[in-house]
């Protein structure tokens, strides 16, 4: 049987501070579409991460927060400057265009998931004319696609000249424990001019579910709205907050997190193949050729070949020391 336990954070189960707050909120009843008091102690467990005051909705995936968001921010004939192999413009589906009847993808260029800032000045300096898709917002991601990290100094020089045109700013956080846990600020996110952040719940070891968070009062306007018009208001929306409490209540969110950066770091150790970029969170991509790879799903070990050739191998909150060596074992073996 295929083991699965590198090929995604998403194929691990859910921690069991995550489950145990499912568990408490599953008894007597409470009101509906997130009105109830598990909700709003799930979002304020949110706020106080952030060390913000906002507005904080559940919903259950990061390509729903992430399309609904987008959405909110731009207009139908209007586009997204974003990073050509970031989640919203290689693996949605389309779903930020669907849900902003049209919006585009300006995808833009950046070693390891980085977008590179030189390559703003173009779509920022372009004149608009109705020929084409004018920026309107930005969005970043950190932890990035390949496992990097921004610091929030590179995230401003990113954002500092997208507000200055007047632009918005989403930020998908769908790994943000692992950047945490590398050592990214989170309560400075509220100082970068971010209008809306997605908080990845999922990746991070709960249950399906994705905190959205909106700074900027004005885009708060309608938006339950949104959700319920995009089938992400439920009626026991207590169930999408109350993973949030149980990771959030003693600092598991980030400890988990940080747990999975360290196996990461640990595979990287053994790894006998190049590794293509920097294993700052909890992802290890490496060059290898497609016989080799054959080889290690052959041995029982399934993992991705990714947008840029390479192979990802990504740990998670429940990856074991053993379980990294016994695949180090292997890699060795059919190097």
């Amino acid at each position: 049987m295929a083991r699965y336990d590198f090929a995604s954070d998403n194929t691990a189960p859910a921690t069991p501070e995550a489950m145990n707050a499912l568990v408490a909120a599953n008894t007597g009843v409470t009101s509906g579409y997130g009105s109830d008091h598990i909700t709003k102690a799930g979002a304020d467990a949110v706020r106080a991460l952030l060390d913000a005051d906002a507005t904080v909705r559940f919903v259950a995936s990061g390509t729903a927060a992430n399309a609904i968001s987008l959405a909110t921010l731009c207009q139908p004939f209007e586009g997204v400057l974003c990073h050509e192999h970031s989640h919203i413009a290689t693996d949605e589906t389309g779903a930020p265009g669907f849900f902003g009847h049209g919006l585009g993808m300006i995808t833009l260029p950046g070693a390891s998931g980085r977008i590179d800032p030189t390559g703003l000045a173009r779509p920022l300096g372009a004149p608009d004319q109705p020929h084409w898709q004018a920026p309107a917002a930005l969005s970043v991601t950190n932890a990035t696609e390949y496992g990097t990290v921004y610091s929030a100094a590179e995230l401003k020089a990113l954002i500092d000249p997208v507000k200055a045109k007047g632009y918005r700013v989403l930020f998908d956080g769908a790994r943000l424990a692992n950047a945490a846990a590398a050592g990214f600020n989170l309560k400075a996110i509220r100082t970068l001019g971010v209008d809306i952040l997605v908080v990845g719940g999922t990746k991070s070891g709960m249950t399906p579910s994705e905190a959205v968070v909106i700074f900027d009062p004005a885009l708060a306007h309608r938006f339950d709205a949104r959700l319920k018009q995009s089938g992400q208001l439920p009626s026991k929306g207590r169930f999408y907050a109350a993973p949030f409490i149980g990771m959030l209540a003693d600092g598991a969110f980030v400890r988990h997190a940080a747990h999975a950066n360290a196996m990461a770091k640990r595979l990287a150790a053994l790894m006998p193949f190049p590794i293509a970029h920097p294993a700052e969170a909890n992802a290890v991509f490496v060059t290898m050729d497609e016989p080799t790879l054959e080889r290690l799903h052959a041995a029982g070990w399934f993992v991705y070949r990714f947008i840029d050739g390479s192979v990802r191998f990504m740990c998670s909150w429940a990856t074991t020391p053993e379980s990294v060596d016994e695949l180090g074992e292997v890699l060795a073996s059919i190097r």
